[in-house]
C-alpha cells in the first residue's frame, strides 16, 4: 500500500486538450476585446461628414461642440437609431420647416414624447436658449455620409 502523503504530491497528469482549450478561449477573448476597441476608436463616415460640414461652415462648430459635450450622444447616433432617432433622421424630417431651428431648440430644452415612438426625450433646462439654437442649427446642417446605405 502506498503512503497517502505521496499520492497528494503526485497529481495525475491533465489531458493535453485542456491546455489547448484554455489557449483557444483566451485567444478568442483577446480578439473580441480588440475588435470592440477598434470599433470604438474608428471614426464613422457620418462623423467625418459632420466634421467636413463644420469645416465648410465654421459658425456650426459651437453647436457641434455643445452636442458632443452634453448627453445627446447617449440616445442619438449620427446615422443610427439608438434610444432616439439619429441626427440625420431628425435633420431630414425637420429641415423643410421654416421654424425648424426654433422648434428643435424648444424640444432640446423642453423635451418631448410620441413623435418618434414611445421613447421620451428628457428636458434639458440647464441648456440656454442660445445654446439650444446653436445645437439645432448644427443638427439641421447634418447630412448623411456619402455612399451611406439607408
Amino acid at each position: 500500500m502506498t503512503d497517502p502523503i505521496d499520492d497528494e504530491e503526485n497529481y495525475p497528469p491533465r489531458p493535453r486538450w485542456m491546455g489547448w482549450a484554455i489557449a483557444v478561449v483566451m485567444a478568442a477573448s483577446a480578439l473580441g476585446v480588440a475588435n470592440i476597441g477598434w470599433r470604438i476608436l474608428k471614426v464613422s463616415p457620418a462623423e467625418r461628414a459632420a466634421d467636413a460640414q463644420v469645416a465648410r461652415h465654421p459658425e456650426l462648430a459651437e453647436g457641434k461642440k455643445l452636442v458632443e459635450g452634453s448627453d445627446c450622444m447617449r440616445c442619438h447616433g449620427w446615422e443610427r437609431r439608438y434610444v432616439g432617432p439619429s441626427f440625420v433622421a431628425i435633420a431630414e424630417r425637420y429641415r423643410g420647416r421654416a421654424d425648424a431651428a426654433e422648434y428643435l431648440a424648444g424640444k432640446i430644452r423642453g423635451g418631448g414624447a410620441g413623435e418618434w415612438g414611445n421613447a421620451i426625450m428628457p428636458r434639458h433646462p440647464q441648456i440656454s436658449e442660445d445654446q439650444s439654437l446653436q445645437m439645432a442649427r448644427w443638427l439641421l446642417a447634418t447630412r448623411p455620409a456619402a455612399g451611406a446605405a439607408r
